[in-house]
């Protein structure tokens, strides 16, 4: 029997191979960045070709590290940035277009019209999104609109659409020869195409975008015993049992499988999931309502997310855009200059403000700036913003489900700055918790992969895997913690109407 099981985790700003044994211990792993392309402002772009070329490198070379064969590994299962939206040719396999990325703002105008024309609470019911830019149906009809030929070809059943796993998955499985055009119901829930409760493409939405029904991929359960398929473009067949969006193979990861229990994921942005278990709670104040994961035949599990668009990109547009900090690592250094913020929030709103918000007319602002201010106090605002983000979306969730977090389980690359996560629980209030294996989203593909062939029994085996690293307690008190937040609150508003969207 093959020891180990494998789990491509393709991100936002890079893609990754991981390879996990029993104990939920990673074995090996390698990376590889891809280009970030900004064409304009508000557009970003993701060469699929590019990725589709990591994909295959990181593979390889992950299994070269470990001195392992195709044959050691049990299953292969998939996990990846959401709503990025790519239409390429089945034929060819040739993309029309780059990928249009979850962060990009082009759609303005489509989500504002079905805003202005009063579809929002027919969108909202049927997909449990908000019309907003974030998500993948508005992707679609631009590139249906805009690019030459892709409308033309779409509706003659030759453009096909997907998400990063729809593609990745096409391209292991044969591409034009054969590949399989298939994507997983989390990924789906993430199109505002998908009904909620039919689990399938819903006529009426596609028609409101005008999209050809014969473009879009089959929907399948995220874990399969009778895999989608097998690896055909390495050097042996591994069967792909399980596809998970990014944010709900975290929450696998970390293994929140029973309702009320919550995770947050902190990567380019912050993604905050809580199970609601088979309830499908439709929000009300501003969260979104999607699939956690299905295994299998059995029925859907729900939650609800709290979606914010910039936290780990901040502290990147700290190293690349001002040039302040040369690494990741430096913000928790230069942050620890100072005792507080200075009176200044940064609100990162460069892509509007997602969760609980929804403000695509909202742009990035730092505020309460005097001559007193250094960059240590702007690394600080940075760090805080991530957090107070955080909180907007914990509080909402309690305004939906009733639910008070007790503990707030963390995962993902910003965890390693431990000024960060100790700001986070002074913020909320409560304990945050890292477990042992910080990259929760690989794990979590690789637990779904396993579950679906028999290498793991069942959820209660993965439970005992989950240990925890290091806990953070809160230290402010009521007085800082409710003074801090209101100035954030000000500082949001302040962003309000920067874009005048038509």
């Amino acid at each position: 029997m093959a020891d180990f099981v494998g789990a491509l985790d393709q991100g936002t700003t890079s893609t990754r191979f991981m390879i996990f044994d029993h104990g939920g211990n990673e074995i090996a792993r390698h990376q590889l960045e891809h280009q970030q392309i900004l064409p304009q402002a508000g557009w970003v772009e993701h060469n699929p070709t590019e990725i589709w070329e990591r994909t295959r490198a990181v593979i390889q070379t992950t299994l070269n590290k470990a001195h392992l064969h195709h044959t050691d590994l049990h299953a292969l299962g998939i996990t990846n940035q959401r709503e990025t939206t790519l239409v390429w040719n089945r034929r060819t396999g040739r993309p029309y277009h780059n990928a249009i990325v979850w962060q990009d703002t082009r759609t303005d105008r489509i989500a504002a019209a079905l805003q202005r024309d009063g579809h929002a609470p027919t969108i909202r019911h049927r997909s449990g999104l908000p019309p907003a830019t974030y998500f993948a149906a508005g992707k679609i009809q631009w590139i249906l609109d805009n690019v030459p030929q892709a409308r033309h070809d779409a509706e003659q059943g030759q453009a096909v659409f997907g998400t990063m796993d729809t593609w990745i998955l096409w391209n292991l499985t044969g591409g034009p020869h054969g590949g399989v055009h298939t994507t997983d119901v989390t990924n789906a829930s993430r199109t505002m195409l998908m009904n909620l409760e039919t689990l399938d493409w819903d006529e009426e939405l596609l028609a409101l975008f005008t999209i050809p029904p014969a473009m879009l991929p089959a929907i399948a359960p995220s874990s399969v015993p009778d895999p989608y398929g097998t690896t055909r473009a390495l050097d042996g067949e591994i069967p792909i049992t399980a596809i998970l969006g990014d944010q709900q193979a975290a929450t696998v990861g970390q293994v929140c499988f029973a309702p009320g229990q919550a995770k947050n994921t902190y990567g380019t942005g912050n993604f905050l999931l809580l199970n609601t278990g088979h309830q499908l709670i439709r929000s009300q104040a501003g969260m979104l309502t999607t699939i956690c994961y299905q295994f299998g035949d059995n029925k859907p599990v729900y939650a609800l997310e709290g979606s914010i668009a910039v936290t780990g990109s901040a502290v990147q547009w700290l190293r690349d855009q001002l040039g302040i900090i040369s690494g990741a690592a430096q913000s928790e250094n230069l942050a620890r200059q100072v005792d507080d913020n200075g009176g200044v929030y940064f609100v990162p709103a460069f892509s509007g403000l997602f969760a609980p918000y929804w403000r695509s007319d909202a742009r990035g602002a730092i505020v309460g700036l005097s001559r007193y201010n250094t960059n240590a106090h702007l690394a600080r605002a940075t760090l805080e913003s991530i957090c107070y983000q955080t909180r907007d979306v914990v509080e909402a969730m309690h305004t939906d489900s009733g639910v008070t977090l007790d503990t707030l389980k963390v995962d993902g690359g910003v965890t390693a700055n431990e000024l960060c996560m100790q700001l986070q629980a002074d913020i909320l209030g409560v304990p945050v918790s890292r477990p042992v294996v910080a990259e929760t989203t690989a794990l979590g593909a690789a637990y779904a992969a396993g579950l679906a062939t028999g290498f793991w029994t069942g959820t209660d085996e993965l439970q005992n895997n989950w240990n925890e690293d290091k806990r953070w307690e809160p230290t402010w008190d009521e007085e800082r913690r409710a003074e801090g937040y209101a100035g954030w609150k000000k500082a949001v508003e302040r962003t309000y109407g920067w874009i005048d969207v038509d």
